[in-house]
This record gives C-alpha cells, sequence and structure tokens, in this order.
C-alpha cells in the first residue's frame, strides 16, 4: 500500500485549512503557493474533498475554501478512504482463493494484522492531532 500524491496533498490541504480556520475563506491560490502544490492538481483534490464533505466552497470574487466540520470531527482515515479507496495493504481473496491453505496463512498471520494495525493509527488519528505538526521538528541544544 502507497499513499499516493492525491492523498498526500489532500491531507496538506486540510491541515493548512484547519491552520487558517480563523479566515473566513482561504483561496487555493494561497494553499498551492504556501505548500508547492500546483494550483492545477489541487483543484481535482479540493473537488473530491468537498463532495466528500470535509471542506466547503465560498463562492464569489474573493472566494475560497474552508473546513465544512471542526477539524477534531475529521477522521484521517476517513480523509484518505475518500482520497485513497480502501487502505488495505492487499484486495481481498476472492472466495475461491480462501482454499489455499498458503493464502489463507498469509492472510492471517500478515495481511489481516497489517490492515488493523494501518486502520488503528488512520482511524484514530484527527485532523486537529495534525495541526502544527508541519514544521515542528524543533532542534534541541545541549551545553
Amino acid at each position: 500500500m502507497k499513499i499516493s500524491t492525491r492523498g498526500r496533498y489532500g491531507m496538506r490541504v486540510l491541515i493548512d485549512l484547519a491552520e487558517h480556520a480563523n479566515e473566513s475563506h482561504v483561496t487555493l491560490a494561497s494553499i498551492a503557493e504556501r505548500e508547492g502544490i500546483s494550483l492545477r492538481y489541487l483543484e481535482q483534490v479540493v473537488v473530491i474533498m468537498r463532495r466528500a464533505g470535509f471542506i466547503q466552497s465560498v463562492k464569489g470574487a474573493s472566494g475560497g475554501y474552508r473546513l465544512a466540520r471542526d477539524p477534531r470531527e475529521i477522521i484521517v482515515g476517513d480523509v484518505l478512504r475518500a482520497l485513497e479507496g480502501d487502505m488495505l495493504v492487499v484486495d481481498p481473496p476472492a472466495p475461491a482463493d480462501r482454499g489455499n491453505r498458503l493464502k489463507r496463512c498469509l492472510i492471517n498471520t500478515v495481511y489481516e494484522p497489517l490492515n488493523r494495525l494501518i486502520a488503528a493509527i488512520i482511524d484514530n488519528q484527527t485532523l486537529e492531532s495534525l495541526v502544527g505538526t508541519k514544521d515542528s521538528e524543533e532542534l534541541m541544544y545541549f551545553i
């Protein structure tokens, strides 16, 4: 499983919107500039997130975007699934494949535990928990 640029950029857009939640709306151009992402690509990602109910558009000459919900209510797993589809390590086996002992062993001992771990991580993180983490790498100096 690999998260595509759509998933990564979508998360960056949501974090940016959460960090600028005190503004009535944020233009896509300003997000693209701050995040170093192509405006044309962001337009495609934003359509998916708007349809999924994570962001709202503000129409008009000075329009833009804002979060549709409080950052505490937006679950990272929900966002990634909206942008990427399921977050499984491998596709579920076909019913005919379940009879193979080796495949069952792999499914039960490797794939399913990985799926549960991934879900446990992404479904227990909210957008609020990610706000302020973009540039949080702090240096420690000891004398």
